[in-house]
């Protein structure tokens, strides 16, 4: 479908940034942003980029992931009363854990309807944080009508994954840290799925520089896996796309697999994003050996689509000496952990 700018919510304010960085403070942290030593990338055998690329780590949230900034942004929001009946979300993983984070944070049940192929470390995080976990078929599609199923039903508050203005903003609060910390990035590129994260990050960051906060000439590019290029797809014809589940669960990127945009961010991401990449499965995975192999940082391959992104699509993005590249998440499965530490192992011993 097409999405004209008449047709939605107003877009989030930097007023509304600022409120949600205020708002989250005592929650999520504030993430640093790591320089990736050139030295450490060519001595662990992989080349030199002709950039300087910097990590924003949300690996090292209390989650492991950047979820958190959005959903307690919007369930600390939420009334007394509202809280009182319960939250509800549907999730392949990380906003799962920052839904039941933020409800066991402010006193509230929290239900996740999840994939029945989520990662178990993402299930057993979830479960941890108090949530109860209803589980449904591999599409994104099927966990949306699920929990909406039991709204009805049960009266939870809605918490949705990535299409609400109060998550946009929650998410956003990342990208305002990126130009506080090197106010003269040239580039940064975010992983997109349902669009919340770089919606969010776009929209920090462009108006951060309309207010005069960051580098004026600033781009803001997304990455996404092939096998699930829908929002390059939807970026590309200003046509909001959908794919089957069958087509986007085929990739690594478990975190990726949204089957399309949410509506309000894809307005966002046309209003504000400058392009999107998409990845192979082979870079998605040489990136998460780069990032084990040069730095002390923990990637799932959600994340590390970004970097993959930055070291493989160099001649796709705008020329940039600056790149900052956010590392979503951290929670790596381990049997996937311990296959690339013993694949570098391999690689040293030749």
């Amino acid at each position: 479908m097409m999405i004209a700018e008449t047709s939605m919510s107003q877009f989030v304010t930097f007023d509304e940034i600022r409120a949600a960085q205020r708002r989250i403070a005592d929650t999520a942290v504030r993430t640093p942003l790591y320089r990736l030593e050139r030295a450490r990338l060519k001595a662990a055998g992989f080349s030199e980029p002709a950039f300087d690329v910097y990590l924003k780590a949300e690996n090292e949230q209390p989650i492991g992931s950047f979820k958190l900034r959005g959903a307690f942004n919007m369930v600390a929001q939420l009334s007394a009363e509202e809280l009182s009946r319960g939250v509800i979300t549907y999730s392949s993983g990380n906003h799962a854990q920052g839904v039941a984070y933020a409800a066991r944070a402010l006193g509230a049940k929290a239900v996740i309807v999840m994939p029945s192929n989520a990662p178990e470390v993402k299930k057993a995080a979830t479960r941890a944080l108090g949530a109860e976990i209803v589980e449904v078929g591999p599409a994104s599609s099927e966990r949306r009508i699920k929990a909406e199923e039991l709204v009805a039903e049960h009266g939870y508050a809605m918490i949705p994954p990535y299409d609400a203005p109060e998550i946009i903003a929650g998410q956003a609060t990342c990208g305002l840290e990126i130009v506080e910390q090197l106010p003269d990035v040239d580039l940064v590129i975010a992983p997109v799925s349902g669009g919340g994260l770089l919606s969010g990050v776009a929209t920090a960051v462009k108006l951060a520089a309309e207010n005069g906060l960051a580098n004026s000439g600033v781009k803001v590019w997304g990455a996404e896996p092939g096998l699930a290029a829908d929002a390059k797809e939807s970026f590309e014809t200003k046509t909001l796309v959908e794919w089957p589940a069958e087509k986007t669960t085929r990739t690594i990127g478990d975190g990726l697999r949204t089957q399309s945009l949410g509506e309000l961010n894809f307005a966002h991401v046309l209003k504000f994003v400058d392009g999107i990449v998409a990845v192979s499965e082979e870079e998605i995975y040489a990136a998460l050996r780069v990032i084990l192999a040069a730095t002390n940082l923990v990637a799932e391959p959600s994340g590390a689509v970004s970097l993959a992104a930055a070291l493989f699509h160099a001649h796709e993005l705008p020329k940039a000496s600056k790149v900052a590249v956010v590392l979503s998440g951290g929670n790596l499965e381990p049997a996937l952990r311990e296959r690339l530490a013993a694949e570098l192992a391999a690689t040293r011993t030749v």
